[in-house]
């Protein structure tokens, strides 16, 4: 960054100033960029906070100053105070630094109440709150006892958004109604910045608190409603848009002095307090003129008409009058043409006191689905390449919300035009590919291509319009059936349309084509205008209907084979649901004869991929969470919201945080648990010298805390006098740790407990330590840090110490959760306990299966196996009878037959004393005789012997226990219940991904389903309201939330969620997740600081951007880690690639980047690998963009896929596809080579750097990239090595070499160059083959025993390279 020094002189040129905080503000147009562009420029300030504030101050200064028009001016233009506008907008959306909150905190204090018009407003508002007053006085005196310059710099810092505002208003009423000659584009987009600005200030409670009244006594939201611009028909949406967007917020349902949401009812309450104010007023000083408001009832007089009507007959003495005794501001705010003084009182009178509609009500009135005008409506949905030169009217995702229902709003609308976005795609590409075109003579739609999403529809009809609701004006459903014709698909694609089932999503579109929609389509061209696109509407499946005219029942009939049968033909019939909604405006519209049935136009059905269908169900859940009693757990609410101490949420600062813990398996010995926890004393109970073997319980003191907080000094008593007590007790920093005796399970292998093998670090031990506790706890895992690790032991943890408590465990994507559960069932958990929901459980490495209704049939087979046992049990008593008939019979015989065999044996056991009374005595030894092992031995002790009676007996107890909790699927008929049953009374262990959450929200709900903890892996790759919605899956307890405990487990430093529009990615932020923002706001975090995935030396590619990142032991003790790449003198380098035939980057079709040398490059380079022995499946090839990912695996599979030499590599992806993964060797490419790109957002680099866990090679251009600013700490090191690929020649794979031995390198020069190098050695490859069959037909008994010399590979890959199933290995 440069240096400001020289700015800091007084009387410097405003615009040389101002070149500087543009390039603050300015440099990136994505949020997240511009936010961290901004933070690490502010940085530069840390260590002097008086530099940023004479910066900050003469920002300040030059935005009132005077504007010019002439460029030349020393004075600012409209155009650069655009720019340093969207650098206080960043500066408000940056509170999280101390320095930036301090001063801009400063410009919306209580002391810009000074400015309001009505001092009586003022003392109103101390008079309802009285801590106002006192901060008001304070304010006060501070001016008072101030010098003279200390003074003119408060006044103007209190001044300057009132300043701000009325060079607004001069600003906005110089933009002209009419739309003759050129618009005043500098004017417009000024004026919608600075509404941006606003909204920011009213969105967030720091700075709405006082600035909220400000805005409405200086009437900003009249004077733009009766501004000029809105009036006009070109250039004013936007705005028209924004200012409703700020109208919203300056009315929110929020008290901004105490920061409470406020419900329906007290708004109304409010409401009506305001009327009466104004009836009192009325029949007090205006008994002639406004008797009729003074003696009507509230109802009749809450209404815009009749409040006009009322107001207008007011004279002009009279409207002032009453504004002032109202404290409503009467005079002017500035003196500006346009402006009508009456008009504008009596238009403040009326918004003042009209009835605002519900939010609610809005909500429930909107429909889900897009329509047409929402789709191609390019003010809300933008294209993808959103540039970021004005503003959206869209709400921004940043660190706090006012109330949920705010959070939630913010996120339905996000999430809504998201989803329109996609859609808006899906549709574009369906109408092109079936080309619609217009007959003649006929003049009729028909289309010359075809779409396999989409299918012409032959009938459609309305089957069913319910009643509306008690309460509601629309229909309670719409039903409609659609007909159409699969006749000219082939069989996969009409088993695509078959496939569909209840709950799918369709459109139905009407297109009308005309003269020109059969030319060809061009960019600029208006879309629906070109292809005669009239009408998008939304469906959902509601029923199949079958060849008889029936819906077909699809319980039981999951595929497509069982539906055949009744699927004859080729004509289909769907029935499905309409929007409400939608339905109700449409025919509101045709009876208002303002437009046709659109219901009776309808020609094309179009489905769309399932994975991205579900935004409806989203929409829908989010829609029930605003309308119900949302419970956030108390000791959460704050945090979420973002206000109040940022770790009051940790157990540190609970009440209830556990003080002993189990640790069970957590710890494999006494050194481990003492090295688990560096800054405690860790003593054994009873303080014996004698070393603790594991398990370990361990007691925590009263005041044990990860983050000591400073308390103030108590006073104690000591013989009689008073002294301070500043210091803890001695035992504060000292943990008792005891131990026991695992109990004997049983004599079978499968009764012994499974044990963790994984040595945690002191971090990770913390880490489980505060997962255990309640509160949030947060968990920073950086690459390879083993963070799935640290998840699985907090729920192995939870579940034994807390045994009826159920755990939620929510990942991002299937692969994740499959993971995470594959470690899980790894550990000493029930697997009766466990239950996976949701698509991909099939995925799971295991024979077993954990969806519902395959732990349904497990339990039922359980139930055989059981049974089976407890028949030979009672055969092994000799006890006549089926016992093992039923569970109820079975509970019976453990009742009568067992525990009365044992109880009196175990009794006189303990009394004799004697191991030959216990070994004959045995009840059970017949039923143990198929043990292992022997029960019994002629050495063992007694208490040896006890100890394995009771393991068997403990065996036994554990049969009957599970068959007792068997008992209820053998009463429960239907498997719908078995499974609802097993959901919410027996697994403890429930996992799902964040989507399947959000999609069966209702019926969880609906279901009883509770759970006292959640943890979430991947956090930071989900969506804020995906991973918030997981939170709420539970109805409330006597108006509480149950959750106890929130384990976030993710790394903001690597890619956000995925957002497809850069509009929404950009200036809505969407992209942050819940995770990040937590971050963001200082919520304290546990960072895991050592990684065991890849070499030291490639960790440092990217540990500079965490905390304190070291290295595990493993990757000092493991021999791969030690030893060199075999063929490559470095384990990682940056491979300078130059022109390919003259061209560099190429974009065959826009934002489709290719680089032709790149690919090739690579593509040589792993021929070079596989050559040498390389394992096809140890290597991946990674690229930052889709063009080149297509490109790579064009070349593939010209040179290598078909050649048994060569094969595919394991994956060939996009970096932002392959987060989460790893593999041994990576191949990268970059690509551009004109512009750096988006491996500029420094989160991407990271997850390119950190996939290799042996080898990284980058393919790039060196000059590009090693001078990005962003990219520097890591390309530093990659160019401190040689550019040009260095290999070691005659090495096979793998290699004895050290890997700091970078002794003899061959130089590749060039992309030629590698590339015939490989040819040379594949050549030579295919002579020694030929050598070896000519000796093979010599005769075997000639040849070496396996056909090959040492140092040599096999010429033809082991079968499982040459079966890898290619649909596998690429996922895209």
């Amino acid at each position: 960054m440069r240096s400001f020094d020289s700015e800091y002189r007084h009387g410097v040129c405003h615009l040389s100033f101002a070149s500087v905080v543009i390039e603050l503000g300015q440099s990136y147009s994505c949020f997240s960029q511009i936010r961290f562009h901004f933070l690490t420029s502010t940085d530069a300030f840390m260590s002097n906070p008086t530099k940023f504030y004479g910066f900050f101050t003469r920002v300040l200064h030059i935005m009132v100053s005077p504007l010019v028009d002439d460029l030349t001016s020393d004075e600012l233009t409209l155009h650069v105070r655009r720019f340093l506008l969207v650098f206080m907008i960043n500066a408000f959306q940056s509170l999280e630094n101390p320095i930036v909150r301090s001063e801009c905190m400063r410009l919306v204090s209580l002391s810009i109440w000074h400015c309001l018009a009505n001092p009586s407003r003022r003392e109103q508002q101390f008079k309802h709150y009285s801590p106002l007053k006192k901060m008001w006085n304070a304010i006060e005196k501070k001016f008072e006892g101030s010098d003279q310059a200390t003074r003119k710099k408060m006044e103007f810092e209190r001044s300057w958004l009132s300043v701000m505002l009325k060079e607004f208003i001069k600003i906005l009423y110089t933009i002209p109604e009419s739309e003759d000659g050129p618009a005043p584009t500098d004017s417009i987009r000024y004026c919608e910045r600075f509404l941006e600005f606003l909204i920011d200030l009213e969105a967030q409670l720091p700075t709405r608190r006082h600035f909220n009244m400000l805005l409405d006594d200086h009437q900003v939201l009249i004077l733009c409603k009766m501004a000029p611009i809105v009036k006009r028909k070109q250039g004013s949406n936007l705005f028209n848009q924004l200012l409703e967007i700020l109208r919203f917020y300056a009315g929110f349902e929020i008290n901004d002095h105490t920061g409470l949401a406020l419900t329906d009812s007290q708004m109304t309450e409010l409401h009506c307090g305001r009327l009466m104010e104004l009836q009192l007023i009325a029949f007090k000083h205006f008994k002639n003129s406004l008797s009729d408001i003074a003696l009507s009832n509230l109802a009749s007089i809450e209404r815009r008409p009749e409040l006009l009507k009322q107001f207008k007959q007011l004279d002009d003495g009279d409207l002032v009058k009453l504004c002032d005794h109202l404290g409503i501001r009467s005079d002017l705010l500035v003196d500006v043409q346009g402006v009508d003084k009456r008009e504008l009182l009596v238009e403040g009178l009326v918004q003042k006191f009209e009835k605002r509609t519900s939010q609610i009500e809005a909500i429930n009135a909107m429909p889900l689905y897009p329509d047409e005008f929402t789709l191609f409506n390019d003010t809300l949905v933008k294209t993808q390449f959103y540039s970021g030169d004005t503003p959206l009217a869209l709400p921004k995702l940043n660190l706090q919300f006012l109330t949920i229902h705010d959070y939630l709003l913010r996120n339905f609308n996000l999430f809504r035009l998201e989803s329109t976005y996609q859609i808006r795609q899906d549709i574009e590409d369906v109408v092109k590919r079936l080309a619609p075109r217009l007959t003649y003579p006929d003049r009729k739609t028909e289309f010359s291509g075809w779409a396999r999403m989409a299918v012409s529809i032959q009938n459609f009809s309305i089957v069913d319009v319910a009643k509306p609701n008690l309460g509601e004006n629309k229909p309670a459903h719409v039903k409609a059936d659609i007909t159409f014709n699969l006749g000219r698909f082939t069989d996969s694609i009409k088993g695509e349309w078959d496939s569909l089932r209840q709950h799918d999503i369709m459109f139905l579109l009407t297109i009308q084509a005309h003269d020109a929609s059969g030319d060809r389509y061009k960019d600029d061209t208006e879309f629906r205008q070109h292809f005669g696109l009239k009408y998008v509407r939304g469906c959902e499946i509601a029923d199949l209907i079958g060849s008889d005219g029936k819906p077909i029942d699809e319980v039981g009939k999951p595929r497509i084979d069982d539906k055949n049968p009744k699927l004859g033909g080729s004509n289909r019939t769907l029935r499905v649901w309409l929007d409400p909604n939608q339905y109700k405006m449409d025919m509101d519209r045709y009876n208002r004869k303002e437009g046709e049935d659109v219901h009776e136009t309808f020609n094309v059905l179009v489905r769309r991929k399932p994975k991205e269908n579900n935004f409806k169900a989203v929409l829908e859940t989010i829609r029930d969470l605003m309308q119900s009693d949302l419970v956030v757990p108390d000791w959460l609410q704050k945090v979420f919201l973002g206000y109040g101490d940022p770790g009051s949420a940790h157990y540190s600062k609970l009440s209830n945080r556990v003080k002993e813990i189990n640790f069970r398996d957590t710890f494999l010995d006494w050194d481990h648990l003492r090295e688990s926890f560096p800054e405690k004393k860790v003593v054994p109970t009873a303080k014996s010298d004698k070393i603790l073997d594991p398990p370990y319980v361990v007691e925590f003191p009263e005041s044990s805390s990860t983050e000591k907080q400073p308390e103030r000094p108590k006073k104690r008593k000591v013989g009689g006098k008073v002294a301070e007590n500043g210091s803890k007790k001695d035992n504060d920093d000292q943990l008792v740790v005891k131990t026991y005796t695992v109990p004997n399970m049983g004599p079978y292998p499968e009764d012994v407990p499974r044990k963790n093998s994984v040595k945690f670090t002191p971090v990770q031990a913390e880490a489980i330590h505060s997962g255990v506790n309640p509160g949030l706890t947060l968990v920073v895992g950086p690459p390879g840090t083993g963070k799935t690790d640290v998840a699985v032991q907090i729920i192995a943890n939870l579940y034994h110490n807390f045994p009826d408590q159920h755990t939620l465990l929510v990942t991002h994507s299937n692969q994740a959760l499959n993971q995470l559960f594959e470690k899980i069932m790894a550990l000493d958990i029930d697997q009766r306990h466990l239950l996976r929901l949701g698509h991909g459980e099939e995925e799971l490495n295991t024979e077993m299966s954990f969806s519902k209704y395959g732990r349904v049939n497990s339990f039922l087979e359980r139930r055989l196996a059981l049974l089976d046992e407890v028949g030979r049990l009672g055969k092994s008593l000799e006890i006549p009878g089926d016992h093992g008939y039923t569970c109820e019979t079975a509970g019976y015989f453990y009742l009568y037959h067992v525990l009365s065999r044992w109880e009196p044996y175990i009794d006189k056991v303990r009394q004799a004393q004697s191991v030959d009374l216990l070994r004959d005595g045995f009840p059970f030894t017949e039923f143990f005789s198929n043990a292992p092992q022997p029960l019994f031995t002629p050495e063992m002790t007694f208490e040896e012997a006890l100890d394995v009676v009771e393991g068997c007996f403990r065996h036994l107890k554990k049969t009957f226990t599970e068959l007792e909790e068997i008992r209820a699927f053998e009463l429960l008929r239907t498997g719908y219940d078995r499974a609802n049953y097993l959901l919410t009374k027996e697994a403890k262990i429930i996992a799902m991904t964040c989507t399947h959450a959000a999609l069966k929200r209702r019926e969880l709900v609906g279901l009883n389903f509770k759970y006292d903890n959640i943890v979430m892996e991947e956090a930071a790759q989900i969506l804020e309201v995906e991973t918030f919605i997981p939170l709420l899956l539970q109805e409330t307890e006597d108006g509480r939330s149950r959750l106890k405990r929130v384990i976030m487990i993710g790394d903001h430093n690597q890619l956000p969620p995925v957002v497809k529009n850069m509009a929404f990615q950009q200036y809505g932020n969407m992209e942050q997740s819940l995770f990040t923002r937590f971050v963001r706001l200082g919520v304290p975090t546990v960072d895991l600081d050592a990684q065991g995935r890849a070499r030291s030396s490639i960790a440092k590619l990217y540990t500079w951007r965490y905390k304190k990142l070291g290295d595990l032991a493993i990757i000092s003790q493991l021999d791969e880690y030690q030893k060199a790449n075999a063929g490559f003198i470095y384990d990682y380098q940056l491979v300078n690639v130059g022109d390919y035939n003259g061209v560099g980057e190429s974009e065959p079709v826009p934002y489709f980047y290719q680089n032709l040398g790149e690919a090739e490059y690579i593509v040589a380079v792993y021929q070079y690998m596989r050559l040498i022995g390389y394992p096809a499946e140890k290597i991946t090839i990674l690229t930052t963009y889709n063009g080149q990912k297509a490109l790579i695996r064009d070349v593939l599979n010209r040179r290598c896929a078909w050649n048994p030499f060569f094969g595919r590599p394991a994956k060939v992806t996009t970096v932002d596809k392959y987060q989460g993964q790893q593999n041994d060797y990576i191949l990268l490419s970059l690509v551009r080579t004109k512009s750096v790109g988006h491996i500029r957002d420094v989160r991407r680099l990271i997850v390119a750097m950190s996939r290799a866990r042996l080898g990284l090679y980058v393919f790039c251009r060196r000059a590009l990239f090693e001078n990005c600013y962003e990219l520097m700490p890591t390309f530093n090191k990659l160019v401190a090595r040689p550019d040009k690929l260095q290999l070691k020649i005659g090495e096979m794979w793998p290699a004895t070499r050290e890997a700091d031995d970078h002794g003899d390198p061959f130089e590749i020069s060039d992309v030629a160059h590698m590339g015939a190098y490989a040819y040379q050695m594949m050549q030579e490859q295919l002579q020694y083959v030929k050598s070896q069959q000519a000796k093979a037909v010599i005769g075997p008994a000639q040849m070496d025993v396996d056909g090959e010399t040492e140092g040599e590979i096999k010429a033809v890959p082991g079968e499982d390279e040459m079966n890898v199933d290619d649909t596998k290995r690429d996922e895209e």
